[in-house]
């Protein structure tokens, strides 16, 4: 069945749109998927609810945590030598697998540890940055992954320049991988047409603004041929947020290309860009920028295009609008008591924490030595 546009009433800046393969309800609630009732699921839920939940962590708690996270964030021997633009990635591709008509995907469980998940090919490379917080969750077992990962993309945000991102915890890691979300949801950035990247935000229900805005992430990090298939950075400091990408992608004439393994993107040798730091200036040579065609349907599209030069034009704004939209991402899939704030998902089972996938050679080597600075300095630090 060819896939449709439901459009729910809009209310101020609410959901402009919302995606779903099946038109026949156009009432802008989405369906819960029924419970079911049966005794046995009963006795299962009473089972796991006798299992006390963690005391919340105190703000100096999560204050360590988020200390020891900005410690790794300079990777002399990762790209640009920093661990902070996969780390955003990692929080951006473990809460964008939600589905609002389902109530499926989303931040909780840390589902990328299973090979269901994490196996994806859009996730490619993201075992990097489960290694390089490995040191920290040892450090800090209390905390789970899936509200690791995503406290990693705030801080890492932060601590590259960006705006302060709200944060709430409490998520909790599957048991197991039977809740694990199917591959797909994942934006694909060989596709040319907005109607995709509607199709994958619409779904969890953002808007065409929130797309557009969501997409400024890419002035941070690089692409690897050997992972997504596109090659390159999209702006010449790829570890400094920054509203960058939307003035070049405006701004310049991006030339397409094919590259050796057949994966059409686009180039661009920038030689001009105002955002230059003296320390790339010092540079003879720039390496060549590139946006990928999912990049180039935000300039094709005029609905989306807009906000391409509002945020081109307005730093401040881009910044206040990354923030609100960026803490909505993390918090898809969560459900909260009104009161408490407390994680109300009874999807969530407590089992234990099972270990992240095995990693490539090279990163552990540089999470051991993180590890092992981490415990250097509480040895010092105890004995003054």
């Amino acid at each position: 069945m060819r896939a449709r546009f439901c459009r729910p009433p809009k209310v101020g800046d609410g959901i402009d749109g919302y995606y779903s393969r099946s038109c026949r309800h156009h009432h802008p609630l989405r369906r819960r998927p029924r419970r079911d009732l049966r005794p046995h699921t009963i006795t299962s839920s009473s089972q796991r609810s006798l299992i006390p939940p963690p005391p919340s962590p105190t703000a100096d708690q999560l204050d360590q945590v988020k200390q020891a996270i900005v410690a790794l964030l300079d990777q002399p021997g990762y790209d640009d030598g920093s661990a902070g633009p996969v780390l955003v990635r990692l929080a951006w591709h473990s809460a964008g697998t939600y589905c609002a008509e389902t109530d499926t995907g989303g931040s909780n469980g840390a589902g990328m540890r299973y090979e269901k998940e994490g196996g994806d090919p859009a996730n490619a490379g993201l075992q990097h940055a489960r290694a390089f917080l490995e040191p920290v969750k040892r450090r800090f077992p209390w905390i789970t992954y899936a509200d690791l990962w995503t406290l990693a993309g705030v801080v890492a945000i932060r601590a590259m320049g960006g705006p302060e991102i709200a944060w709430r915890g409490g998520r909790t890691d599957f048991a197991d991988d039977t809740r694990v979300a199917p591959r797909g949801r994942l934006p694909d950035g060989a596709r040319s047409d907005g109607d995709h990247l509607r199709a994958v935000f619409y779904r969890m229900g953002f808007t065409d603004r929130e797309i557009v805005c969501l997409s400024g992430a890419h002035s941070l990090g690089r692409c690897h041929a050997d992972r997504s298939g596109f090659q390159g950075k999209w702006v010449n400091n790829p570890t400094r947020f920054s509203n960058t990408y939307f003035r070049l992608l405006r701004l310049h004439d991006w030339k397409k290309t094919t590259l050796p393994s057949g994966v059409v993107q686009y180039v661009y040798v920038d030689h001009d860009d105002d955002d230059n730091t003296a320390e790339h200036e010092e540079h003879e040579e720039q390496e060549e920028l590139m946006m990928l065609p999912s990049d180039m349907a935000l300039l094709a599209d005029a609905r989306f295009r807009v906000w391409v030069d509002r945020y081109a034009d307005d730093r401040e704004l881009f910044f206040a609008d990354f923030a609100a939209v960026f803490a909505r991402l993390l918090e898809l899939g969560i459900h909260r008591d009104p009161v408490s704030g407390a994680v109300l998902n009874d999807e969530n089972v407590r089992a234990g924490y099972r270990s992240a996938p095995k990693k490539s050679d090279d990163v552990p080597t540089a999470a051991v030595k993180q590890d092992r600075r981490m415990k250097q300095g509480e040895a010092r630090t105890s004995k003054l």
